[in-house]
């Protein structure tokens, strides 16, 4: 749409009469989420609480829609980039975050620790590395201060902020390790978010899945490296029964699900039921 017939259509949010503003809503929604930051301009040289009442419900519709739209072409494509996911979750709150940022910031992160490997480390390593790169050089950290924040669990917040969940904290890790080809994945432990190091030249058994995992990586403690007795006695501790879907990887869908229910956690706890319904909506895209 032209600009000015976009800007025609918002100069007509404030008629009273309803069949004109549903007219004008419908026109400026099938815009998509390029169209939010022109509606904020609006809203904020208005001096019409109507018109900004609707530019609120519109910006609301929009970011929904549009956030519904991401996330279930990308769960429809393979769900196959995990970044992508968390990138799609994130506009529904930063509606003008562009993917090529946030990929760019990682894949800095990516050449940093791919300079210090070579062939002949052994996983640990490697996993050495990666924890100097991503935590003392780059300076990620856990946000304990603040642990149910949602911005914990915005990748580009984050990103720019260095402090976040260990969802979030997971996803930035293995995003950067797997770019560099090493079979670092998500698994999701109860009341923590943890990776496993898999070995590539061990395919686990039928009889016990468990065998292909070298060892365990919890992001949330600056990539401190666990064993499975210390994941069962963390489980233990909880009063949890050890299942093995808490020692194994899980799927991209399963850990971006993990992080909308964080956010709804997070939003309920602010008491913000509008958020909370809209992120179950979500949730049940990639469940």
């Amino acid at each position: 749409m032209p600009k000015s017939e976009l800007t025609a259509l918002i100069a007509l949010l404030d008629d009273p009469d309803k069949e004109v503003f549903n007219a004008v809503s419908e026109g400026i929604i099938n815009q998509g989420l390029g169209v939010v930051s022109i509606l904020e301009q609006t809203w904020e040289s208005s001096n019409s609480e109507l018109a900004q009442r609707r530019i609120e419900t519109l910006i609301h519709t929009i970011q929904l829609n549009g956030t519904i739209e991401n996330l279930t072409k990308w769960v429809e494509t393979g769900a196959t980039d995990l970044l992508e996911g968390a990138f799609c979750l994130a506009l529904f709150q930063y509606p003008d975050i562009h993917y090529s940022t946030i990929e760019k910031a990682i894949d800095k992160i990516r050449s940093d620790v791919w300079l210090e490997l070579n062939e002949n480390l052994t996983a640990l390593e490697k996993v050495k590395i990666l924890n100097h790169v991503i935590y003392d050089i780059h300076g990620f950290t856990s946000n304990t201060s603040n642990f149910f924040a949602p911005q914990n669990n915005f990748v580009n917040q984050v990103i720019e902020s260095k402090k976040g969940g260990p969802i979030t904290l997971a996803i930035i890790y293995s995003s950067v390790a797997q770019r560099l080809g090493l079979p670092i994945y998500t698994v999701n432990l109860p009341k923590n978010f943890i990776l496993a190091f898999k070995d590539r030249f061990k395919t686990s058994s039928i009889d016990n899945p468990r065998d292909s995992i070298l060892f365990y990586i919890n992001p949330f403690n600056k990539g401190a490296v666990l064993g499975r007795k210390e994941i069962e006695h963390f489980l233990n501790q909880q009063n949890i029964e050890p299942k093995d879907d808490f020692f194994l990887p899980c799927s991209n869908q399963i850990t971006i699900s993990q992080l909308i229910s964080s956010l709804i956690y997070s939003y309920e706890k602010l008491e913000n039921h509008e958020k909370v319904h809209d992120l179950e909506l979500l949730l049940k895209i990639v469940l």
